[in-house]
């Protein structure tokens, strides 16, 4: 653009005639260039939609373990953009408000109702605070109570709901620190709880952008490799590590039912506290210094210690340096004790994996990882219970002879589950599960667990035997099941397989000794409702909640899944939805939008396999595009866009050929139904699908425009891997290059709206990323809007930018799709006289 010719224009104008007048004329010249900025207020969509985003959210769901209680939680589905105005400190990966001490995104409910299981109705919990910002719910050792904190303008508080009396009260006042995790924990007697507090001594936060630097800020490298990936909120300066260690130190105290404080511990940057099952034990684990400007708080020093529930200390059982560097590859883990945890049919002995290969995926080793038990008073050294052949997953305890662990490697996507000794390591472990992770139609299922004495969860056992809920996806269709499995000859014998006509199950529990069977039914028009079922003597359902379909302008849509066929004989699928009142006797030809989403897979058998259910209850949350079924628009939500690559080819080196391939037989498939106008098809996609949108864009002419929300661009932007991208880009400089949509922004001939949150915490889809694709395409000559949403991250929370976000995205597809004439083309634009 030629910025010196509008100078020129705007100098003879103002030479001639009225100044008022030159500047109408100037702005109609920069319109007409294409270089205005757009200022607008939030806007809402059409009636159609709005009413669907109006509708009242259901509350989520608590079920005590006993069957008895049923807490109800309700909140707003949206916040307001004042609450995304509030202060907040991005400081070493968190979000932090300094002033309530709480994430500053934290999701909070306000309201609660509590009803005993056969109730019909349920009560209103009582004793509310005016205005309830609640989260952090922890259930009371025998979950009679629930704490929860509350947020108000000057900070957090702690309060305890009693279930039986459906009543809160309220024990601190707003002097919680909230800003790390672990906030609240029972002590095991069930009448005190151990909670973070605002340290006496905390010093006044620097006012970053009113301080006075003392000096540059200088990083260095002695000569070691980095190779970290993207991360967003990282401590930029001496000024926010300050700021970081004021808001993340606590205090520890000791807060009784009745309201008492004391304190237990002095202040320490503390992130994660669990009580031993037993309760006589906390392990704590405390961040230190040095700090870095690198990575996020995580991956700073840490120690982890051992105290008595007096809070006198036992032993430190880890001590980790800062870690900047770890070897390359997603299977890398830093050498030494990782991942402890209690465990949990133990009264109180320490779980912790350590690295077989030096924790380097590229060094060959017939065992990856091994296991250890350390037992109290956690004075010797740790016991060995297992070796691995892939990285450490998790384990299920089931008894002192019996227990269940699994591993897997990212890398050919493998998962074994192991049956082993926990008592006898001599004993060899029996693989039962060895298979790929992806491969859904080889799901075994979870195994179910039961709650010990110790509030912990162990295996569910009868009679030397466990349980297994599947989501039971096979080419029929899907079916979730019971599945029996004797953990002596590991023969399965299935009780229970899901067959409800025009319904999808869903299996959430099984109580083993009661026989009872928790579910959850749906279907595209009932909302979903919680259902107690006998699988032995086959009786019930016993209906536990009533919610009602609140989106019932939808109700009715035709939906269903569809499945077929990629030119390379790949089979794909994706669920179609009719517009409201479509008949499908006159198949009258309809404008459609494709939504999709990326995945890699090692396998073409795993990546062809159905994971869609033509039952599941039809739910339009604010990313979703079923909104426009109601404006006239076919929809193919949810479409299969695998990218593969077997054996020693990797996904990407073939990712364009096959995204353009997948996007074309996604459209055939719905133009050979007869339903849509194919000149008339938009694409969209959110994160990753945005990043899809841009190459389809760019690298085929199938799609009248598109939407990208939230996308990264470049690649060389993140140079160090991206998505399931292992390599960097020193080893596959024509990977990154091949598969930027911005080395082809020349290539660009289809509208396409940007949007994207100008507070993105997302590794790797920085706000700069649709900036600087905004402008090659506005320099380029390409149509493009970008449309930056103030104080939204990777996901949008405010109401009043979720109305915003779908009125532009109706105003683009009413504008580059539904008013395309039979050709393809744009009406004329109307001339005036």
């Amino acid at each position: 653009m030629n910025y010196r010719i509008l100078d020129t224009i705007a100098n003879n104008i103002t030479k001639n005639v009225h100044m008022k007048k030159a500047l109408f004329l100037l702005a109609l010249v920069a319109s007409y260039l294409g270089i205005s900025q757009e200022k607008l207020t939030y806007q809402q969509p059409s009636k159609e939609i709005l009413e669907l985003v109006d509708a009242p959210l259901a509350p989520s769901v608590l079920l005590s373990d006993d069957g008895k209680h049923m807490v109800l939680l309700y909140r707003d589905y949206y916040k307001t953009i004042a609450e995304l105005s509030e202060t907040e400190l991005r400081l070493a990966g968190l979000r932090i408000n300094p002033k309530t001490n709480i994430g500053s995104r934290t999701n909070y409910y306000n309201n609660i109702k509590v009803k005993e299981i056969g109730d019909k109705e349920a009560s209103q919990v009582t004793g509310l605070p005016e205005n309830p910002r609640l989260s952090n719910f922890k259930w009371s050792p025998d979950q009679s109570m629930i704490a929860a904190t509350n947020t108000t303008s000057e900070g957090v508080e702690l309060w305890v709901l009693d279930i039986n009396q459906a009543k809160v009260t309220k024990l601190s006042e707003a002097e919680i620190n909230a800003n790390m995790r672990d906030v609240v924990n029972w002590f095991k007697d069930g009448k005190s709880l151990l909670v973070k507090m605002l340290p006496k001594d905390r010093k006044k936060l620097i006012n970053v952008s009113e301080a006075v630097p003392a000096g540059p800020t200088i990083s260095s490298n002695d000569g070691k490799k980095a190779q970290n990936r993207t991360y967003q909120d990282l401590l930029k300066n001496p000024n926010d590590e300050f700021n970081f260690e004021q808001l993340a130190r606590s205090e520890l105290y000791k807060i009784s039912l009745d309201g008492v404080k004391t304190k237990w511990m002095d202040a320490a940057m503390y992130s994660s506290i669990s009580f031993s099952p037993d309760g006589n034990y906390v392990m704590v684990t405390k961040v230190e210094k040095p700090f870095s400007y690198l990575v996020p708080y995580y991956r700073f020093p840490s120690a982890t210690t051992i105290y008595g529930s007096n809070g006198n200390f036992v032993s430190t059982l880890l001590e980790v340096p800062l870690i900047e560097d770890l070897p390359k590859g997603f299977m890398a883990v830093r050498m030494g004790k990782r991942e402890l945890s209690w465990r949990n049919d133990k009264p109180s002995s320490v779980i912790y994996a350590q690295a077989l290969d030096e924790g380097d995926p590229e060094t060959e080793a017939d065992y990856r990882d091994e296991v250890f038990q350390i037992d109290a008073p956690f004075d010797k050294e740790g016991k060995s219970l297992i070796k691995l052949k892939n990285r450490y997953y998790r384990i299920l305890w089931g008894s002192d002879g019996m227990a269940v662990a699994y591993d897997y490697w990212w890398n050919n996507r493998n998962l074994k589950g192991y049956l082993f000794n926990p008592s006898d390591n001599s004993q060899d472990p029996v693989i039962f599960e060895d298979r790929n992770y992806q491969d859904v139609y080889s799901d075994p299922g979870n195994f179910v667990t039961k709650r010990t004495a110790f509030g912990t969860e162990v295996l569910a056992l009868k009679d030397n035997s466990a349980f297994l809920l599947g989501e039971g996806f096979t080419e029929e269709g899907q079916f979730p099941f019971v599945d029996k499995m004797d953990m002596t000859s590991m023969k399965k014998n299935r009780l229970y397989t899901s067959q409800i006509e025009g319904k999808k199950e869903n299996l959430i529990d099984y109580n083993v000794n009661k026989d009872e069977l928790l579910v959850r039914i749906e279907s595209p028009n009932e909302y979903p409702n919680y259902y107690y079922k006998s699988v032995i003597k086959r009786k019930g359902p016993r209906q536990l909640t009533n919610f009602e379909n609140p989106f019932k302008s939808i109700q009715n849509v035709h939906k269903e899944v569809i499945t077929y066929t990629r030119e390379d004989g790949l089979e794909l699928n994706g669920t179609l939805y009719l517009p409201v009142g479509y008949d499908k006797a006159k198949k009258e030809k309809a404008p459609m939008i494709l939504w999709a989403y990326p995945r890699e897979f090692k396998d073409k058998s795993s990546a062809s396999q159905n994971t869609q259910n033509p039952n599941e209850f039809t739910y339009p949350f604010w990313g979703s595009p079923i909104y426009w079924v109601t404006k006239g628009y076919v929809v193919l939500d949810d479409a299969a866009f695998p990218i593969i690559g077997e054996g020693d080819e990797e996904p990407n080196d073939t990712f364009r050929g096959q995204l353009v391939a997948n996007a074309k037989a996604a459209i055939d498939a719905v133009d050979e139904l007869g339903y849509i106008d194919r000149t008339k098809v938009a694409v969209g996609g959110h994160s990753y699908g945005a990043f899809m949108v841009a190459n389809l864009l760019s690298h085929s002419d199938l799609f009248a425009a598109g939407i990208a929300r939230s996308g990264a661009y470049n690649r060389t932007l993140t140079p160090f891997g991206f998505q399931s991208e292992e390599r960097n880009y020193w080893e596959a400089p024509e990977v990154y290059y091949t598969m930027s949509p911005f080395m082809h922004a020349d290539k660009m001939k289809t509208p396409l709206l940007l949007v994207h949150g100008e507070a993105d915490n997302n590794s790797g889809t920085y706000p700069m990323q649709s900036e600087r694709y905004f402008n090659a395409l506005k320099g380029l000559g390409a149509t493009v809007r970008l449309v930056m949403l103030p104080k939204e991250s990777h996901g949008y929370r405010a109401k009043e930018s979720i109305l915003h976000l779908l009125w532009e995205q109706d105003q683009w597809l009413e504008k580059y799709v539904k008013q395309k004439d039979d050709k393809g083309e744009l009406p004329a634009p109307a001339t005036k006289d």
